[in-house]
């Protein structure tokens, strides 16, 4: 979308009318971060927004957007991590927004939504199913449908009436392996003007909806991948707005990251079995063999450096797939979309398989303090005597802060936001891993350790051009000291490796019962979490849910009904629950989420830090953790009304000398170590609640 500039109202005005539309008042931050950002669209110098809960942050960043792009007539992606986010953008904020602003701008308001090609089910593949190579045995047998035929015979109904083919508006999901029966990837697609159904085709509907979008909103895998890949995958545009920034570089590397296996190579082998000569085709699938024998014998965990015999073996797979491609020839466009379909599937899996191969080799070249990639093996977890999936290759970036910079910030203006971007009271540590240059600004000690060494990683060493940025903290509308208290279990142990401490089941029982229940326990690992629900559910005094008992969202959905209930949980939770009101009182996390000493990325990039004079510590485990337990304190409080306690049982936080870093980044609750006086807030807490005082 181009055009000549359109005469639209200030932003001001527009920012007015939204808030009045959805019956709210002025908040101070929000004006703040809604004028930061028309500037930073103005200049084109980039900003880091940090706008805590409450504070109103899509409408601060949307309505200066979206007075650029109608002035402008063009395009603003706004980028995601969550489909929670992105769904509260597209169902509820924008159609708002149009609604109200229509008549002030004269012009209607165009937004649209888009995903990888992957995300949509692919008609093609519907009507001519999935090749026979991909198969597996009777999945389609009338006599034996099988969980994942009678998901994929489910697809195949939803195909008939649903109307854009997005993966996500199938509630509930269908598994990974069921989803591949139907959709394709941008490498297997036919095209376009190839396909028998491109004229209906969802993902290209969706991207022509997109490119007439004032607004487009996305994830940020999608952002990742147009600035990988060297076709373009979003619609023009030149100012990208980054919410949930503080998940960008995982969802990058992600992206980036590349997987070799024998299932995969066997599964290359297949494809291309019908449209080469077999010997040809024998040769990978020898190749896939050899790798599955060796992947099974070497040691699961990092790898520094390349044996020989793997060596060899990656050079066969590299070898063979590069000869089966040679022998499929150039595309041709004289034949059936059936036979194009399957060529399309062999050729994108065997450049995949050889690319992934050569970077796998490459990786180990340079020297380990220069090397761009971390390599390692993923061996399966056996469930019932039998592995869940098969050994994998795996390579990552160790920093994608040159990627970001070279793809993102020397071409685009970004505003980025989060509730928590300054990690230890500073912008620094998440910028540098971004690959902006220093703020110079007035950082502790702690939060300038825990950036040094991030810029000048091997993935950095390049010329630098000027990119400048600024970093804008607009506070939160919560009385955080009056509100809530930060509790931290001094006396406890520190914690082990051998499960929760009969200390610390006492101490989660013990406050869950003076907080009446209503109580988010979030736990460093699935494991640990199963631990507590398992030990503590016949002894507590309210009813305790356990993430896995059922999906996440009904669980959390009957915890927020239920205010007595208790939500034991990992990951997800310590991100992505909000919970409003009196079910939820006290969080509990039982230990500093530090990242695994074994996690391969986490550890390459510690190294990294560290062979360039950085403190690789700080400037990884440290930062990991500090995001984590903000985002974990964040749960406490989601409106004006809450109280309540976060309550961190790691007596690390207290005691270690990196313990005020972490404690920097949390809300500034009121602190205490005493238990007495944080079960009695919580008593009288309860009370309130029950409507007792």
């Amino acid at each position: 979308m181009n055009g000549s500039d359109t005469r639209v109202p200030d932003m001001a005005t527009l920012l007015a009318a939204a808030v009045t539309s959805i019956g709210g008042a002025e908040r101070p931050g929000q004006v703040t971060m809604a004028q930061a950002v028309e500037k930073a669209i103005e200049s084109g110098e980039h900003v880091a927004a940090q706008a805590g809960t409450g504070t109103g942050k899509s409408l601060a960043y949307l309505v200066p957007a979206i007075r650029y792009a109608v002035e402008k007539q063009t395009t603003v992606v706004v980028s995601t991590a969550t489909i929670a986010l992105q769904r509260q953008l597209v169902d509820r904020d924008l159609p708002r927004l149009a609604e109200t602003f229509g008549p002030l701008l004269g012009t209607e308001l165009k937004f649209a939504i888009l995903k990888g090609r992957r995300n949509y089910l692919c008609l093609h593949r519907v009507q001519t199913g999935v090749p026979e190579e991909d198969e597996g045995p009777s999945l389609f047998d009338p006599q034996q449908l099988s969980t994942l035929g009678r998901q994929v015979k489910r697809l195949n109904e939803w195909a008939e009436e649903t109307k854009t083919g997005d993966r996500d508006e199938l509630v509930p999901g269908v598994s990974e392996q069921a989803w591949r029966q139907v959709a394709v990837t941008a490498r297997e697609c036919l095209g376009a003007q190839r396909c028998p159904h491109g004229t209906e085709c969802f993902s290209e509907l969706a991207r022509a909806e997109a490119g007439e979008a004032h607004i487009v909103v996305t994830n940020h895998a999608l952002l990742a991948i147009d600035a990988l890949e060297e076709y373009q995958v979003l619609p023009e545009h030149d100012v990208v707005i980054v919410d949930e920034a503080h998940e960008l570089v995982d969802r990058v590397t992600s992206v980036a990251t590349g997987d070799l296996s024998a299932a995969a190579v066997e599964m290359a082998a297949r494809r291309c079995g019908r449209l080469i000569e077999e010997a040809t085709a024998d040769r990978l699938k020898e190749a896939a063999e050899g790798l599955g024998l060796l992947l099974e014998d070497l040691q699961a965990g990092r790898m520094d450096v390349l044996s020989p015999a793997l060596g060899n073996t990656l050079a066969v797979v590299r070898d063979a797939a590069h000869a089966c491609v040679t022998a499929l020839g150039p595309e041709k466009k004289d034949v059936d979309p059936g036979d194009m379909a399957a060529r399309k599937a062999a050729r994108s899996s065997l450049e995949e398989l050889h690319d992934t191969a050569v970077r796998v080799l490459e990786a180990f070249q340079p020297e380990i303090a220069e090397r761009f990639d971390v390599v390692w093996l993923e061996k399966p977890f056996v469930q019932d005597g039998r592995p869940r999936r098969p050994p994998a290759l795996h390579v990552a970036p160790i920093g994608v802060g040159g990627l970001l910079r070279t793809t993102l910030f020397e071409r685009r203006t970004a505003i980025l936001t989060s509730a928590t971007l300054t990690l230890g009271g500073s912008f620094e540590p998440l910028a540098r891993q971004w690959g902006l240059p220093p703020l110079n600004e007035n950082a502790s000690k702690d939060a300038k350790t825990a950036a040094e060494g991030l810029a000048q990683t091997a993935t950095e060493k390049r010329e630098e051009t000027e990119v400048v940025w600024s970093g804008l903290d607009v506070g939160s509308p919560f009385d955080h000291p009056k509100a809530g208290i930060l509790y931290v279990a001094r006396h406890l142990p520190q914690p082990g490796r051998d499960g929760l401490a009969d200390a610390y089941l006492t101490e989660i029982t013990e406050l869950i019962e003076a907080a009446g229940g209503r109580t988010l326990g979030l736990f460093s690992s699935m494991r640990a979490a199963r631990q507590a629900a398992d030990e503590l559910k016949d002894h507590l005094s309210h009813p305790l849910l356990c993430q896995g008992d059922d999906s996440t969202s009904l669980l959390v959905k009957q915890f927020a009904e239920d205010e007595r209930t208790c939500l034991f949980g990992t990951l997800s939770l310590w991100q992505g629950v909000d919970v409003p009101g009196p079910s939820l009182q006290l969080v509990i996390m039982d230990r500093i989420p530090f990242p695994r000493p074994d996690d391969p990325v986490s550890s390459a990039r510690s190294r990294a830090v560290a062979a360039r004079g950085g403190n690789g510590f700080m400037a990884v485990a440290a930062t990991h953790a500090a995001l984590l337990l903000a985002q974990g304190a964040g749960r406490l409080l989601r409106s004006m009304d809450d109280r309540g306690v976060v309550a961190v049982l790691d007596p690390r936080l207290a005691t270690a000398r990196y313990g005020g870093f972490l404690k920097s980044t949390l809300p500034p609750f009121w602190a205490t170590t005493d238990p007495d006086v944080v079960r009695g807030a919580l008593r009288r807490l309860d009370a309130a609640a029950a409507g007792q005082v």
